[in-house]
């Protein structure tokens, strides 16, 4: 697809990744509208980088039913939608409770179906569109303390599977990008930007793979990319 004049939403979009995604999107001429919980740092970011700013949480249909309302009001079309918000809690098993994966799921996974629900309506009537997805390499191999989070990491893959089949009979790319660790903001309750290390991956480097992907001609598509740091020990 050309990235110029596209109308992308990204989801998580105040912080690491969804925030550099969207900046390097804007730097190409794309139109792009973030959400996020957080709606003074949202809108902050939103100024910084040239964004639509939409105070929104996935867990919340209503808040994504505004979302959508509010970028076709703004745009009059979709053309991507970038499930980037996300989650996680690293902890044993016996220190895990059941609000925990409840909380993590419904951010992770149902967030995540419902966005794309509506992504899916808009497509089928435009005759095409992208999705990506921001799974994990966390959602490839389980890991000690893994297990609400990469089991949802999981669960993304096997949604993403779901909607490729479903959804390329209507023009709709459906891609599945896999980071493996990034210093963001990501697990901190404070949602504080970790700095960059030397040898693991950025959050543009993520962002670049994500551009790469869109940018194929519209008549192929790349099912699942995974990016590792090339050494990170």
């Amino acid at each position: 697809m050309i990235i110029k004049n596209a109308v992308i939403l990204i989801t998580g979009g105040s912080s690491g990744i969804g925030k550099s995604t969207a900046k390097l999107l804007v730097g190409l001429g794309a139109k792009v509208a973030i959400t996020g919980l957080d709606k003074q740092k949202l809108a902050a970011v939103a100024k910084e980088i040239g964004a639509i700013a939409i105070p929104a949480n996935v867990q919340n249909d209503e808040e994504i039913q505004n979302t959508y309302k509010t970028v076709l009001k703004e745009f009059g079309r979709l053309d991507v939608l970038i499930n980037n918000a996300g989650i996680g809690k690293h902890a044993p098993i016996e220190s895990l409770h059941r609000n925990d994966f409840e909380n993590i799921f419904q951010t992770n996974v149902i967030g995540m179906a419902m966005m794309s629900k509506r992504a899916a309506e808009i497509f089928k009537e435009q005759n095409g569109g992208s999705i990506i997805n921001i799974g994990s390499t966390s959602g490839l191999k389980g890991y000690q303390t893994g297990g609400a989070y990469s089991a949802s990491k999981f669960a993304v893959r096997g949604l993403t599977q779901c909607l490729q089949a479903e959804l390329r009979p209507h023009n709709i790319r459906v891609m599945l990008v896999n980071p493996s660790e990034v210093p963001t903001a990501f697990g901190s309750e404070e949602r504080k930007e970790r700095p960059n290390q030397e040898k693991k991956i950025t959050s543009m480097e993520i962002a670049h793979a994500i551009v790469s992907t869109l940018s194929m001609d519209n008549r192929g598509m790349i099912p699942e990319l995974s990016v590792w740091a090339t050494n990170p020990w």
